[in-house]
């Protein structure tokens, strides 16, 4: 049904955004206005006075507009430039009695998206408005990817809760997440061991809305037999032993999100069978010839090179191409050492709540020397290390507490130089020889430099200082240097 430009609407409910006509020939818009809306229900409004149609785009989204040229009052022509301007993602579809290559051509110029000439058969009409509706709806999920991209927080905060940063690369993680999420293409997730792959399909999953269960399978270590029979089940009699029928994980996962991590531990003989599952969305239970179909999303993770693999000929490249629809890579730790603080702060309250125990306090240099530990486990091992250091401390957690598994590292830094117990040792006894402040200063950033291989920002971490007051620092320095 279509609303009517005083205002009321036929035996419906308001639905937008709209399909908006303005004509000021009555007969004309009344036919034009029921044949849209026989296509798209309760989505149709018109105007047969051009001089409503801008209060009303003030108020009410719109789709698409079907505009007349020539009209009382305000004309097509004012309209137009009018609507490109303030609704740039409305297409305008001109239906006029001008059949003039001229006009036609100035209005393409100011920006309308179709041009029809009166009189318009029915099909030509549906088709330009459907044509203009698509246009419409691509509009709107690029302005809403770009928002979604360019915004600070993620619009799905719960989602994202178990996975605590603070790293602009890691929020732009969350809103590609927010953008595909709802696609029904598998997502392949990359990264290094620990850095909380599993949590990041978590989120995938609880943000797609999907109704069914989330459930996870680590293929490592899985042979072909194991790997079918552990994701698509069995029928009885299937092998010695298979005593009854069993239903796969994949079927559990029926309208949810199967995750499959170590997928570069795959065999190739279960390379094919997840091949065909992507493929057709179907498989066989061990034992039967009779197809079953899935309807789970399936989400894959690894920390191998894919395409190392694939040039040593122990992965298919069909199957990487199809699990890389959509793909996002994980950074390590020791890229976002900014983390850090917060990651250790949320493990040590969650390791002294596990231990029933008071969670110690800590100094800050503590955390600054771990800022230039290079983490080989990522968040994993650094969650073991504080379980460990809490077990064994209680009241205050020492400085070193950490140095018997980091001491070794060739990134830690350890205490630094001039603020350890032994730095008044290391003085000159010569007073003439005794530096100046400011060179102690200066050979005490370049330490922190070198220790973070030129990162400014863990330096300033591991000085104490923030990045802005390290940066004032350096370029005066290079300004007392060039004059």
């Amino acid at each position: 049904m279509s609303k009517q430009d005083d205002g009321s609407v036929m035996n419906s409910t308001k639905t937008f955004p709209s399909i908006v006509l303005v004509d000021d020939e009555r007969d004309l818009l009344f036919t034009a206005s029921h044949l849209l809306a026989s296509v798209f229900p309760n989505q149709v409004v018109s105007f047969s006075e051009s001089s409503k149609l801008l209060p009303f785009l003030e108020k009410q989204p719109a789709a698409v507009i079907v505009l007349d040229l020539q009209m009382p009052g305000l004309t097509g022509q004012e309209l137009l430039p009018r609507i490109v301007y303030h609704y740039p993602e409305v297409p305008v579809v001109i239906m006029t009695g001008a059949n003039a290559i001229e006009t036609a051509i100035d209005c393409m110029k100011k920006g309308a998206f179709d041009y029809l000439v009166k009189p318009v058969e029915n099909s030509r009409l549906i088709t330009g408005v459907t044509r203009a509706l698509e246009v419409h709806r691509l509009r709107s999920e690029v302005t809403s990817l770009k928002r979604r991209l360019l915004g600070d927080e993620p619009e799905h905060h719960p989602a994202f809760a178990p996975i605590i940063t603070g790293n602009r690369k890691m929020k732009g993680l969350f809103h590609y997440i927010e953008a595909v999420a709802g696609s029904e293409q598998p997502v392949l997730i990359s990264g290094e061991t620990g850095v909380g792959k599993e949590l990041f399909a978590r989120a995938i999953h609880t943000v797609s809305g999907r109704n069914g269960d989330f459930v996870a399978l680590n293929i490592a270590g899985l042979d072909d037999v194991m790997f079918s029979d552990t994701l698509f089940g069995h029928w009885k009699g299937a092998y010695t032993g298979a005593s009854h029928l069993r239903e796969g994980l994949i079927a559990k996962a029926a309208g949810g999100t199967i995750f499959l991590d170590e997928i570069g531990e795959l065999n190739s003989i279960s390379q094919v069978k997840l091949l065909r599952l992507l493929q057709e969305n179907e498989y066989y239970p061990l034992g039967s010839d009779v197809t079953k179909r899935s309807s789970a999303r399936i989400i894959v993770a690894t920390n191998r090179d894919l395409q190392q693999m694939i040039a040593a000929g122990e992965f298919r490249n069909d199957l990487y191409y199809r699990l890389y629809t959509h793909s996002c890579h994980i950074p390590p730790l020791r890229e976002r050492q900014e983390d850090i603080p917060l990651l250790f702060d949320h493990f040590l309250h969650a390791a002294a709540a596990s231990l029933k125990k008071k969670a110690p306090s800590y100094s800050e240099d503590l955390t600054r020397n771990l800022a230039a530990y290079s983490f080989p486990g990522n968040i994993r091992e650094l969650q073991a290390m504080i379980h460990d250091a809490v077990a064994r401390h209680s009241g205050v957690l020492p400085a070193d507490s950490f140095r018997g598994k980091v001491g070794n590292d060739q990134g830690y830094a350890g205490p630094c130089p001039l603020t350890s117990q032994t730095a008044a040792d290391q003085m000159p006894a010569n007073p003439e020889s005794f530096p100046k402040l400011r060179d102690a200063e200066m050979n005490l950033i370049l330490q922190a430099l070198a220790v973070a291989k030129d990162n400014q920002g863990v330096a300033a971490s591991l000085l104490g200082i923030s990045r802005k007051a390290l940066n004032n620092r350096l370029s005066r320095t290079r300004q007392k240097a060039e004059s």
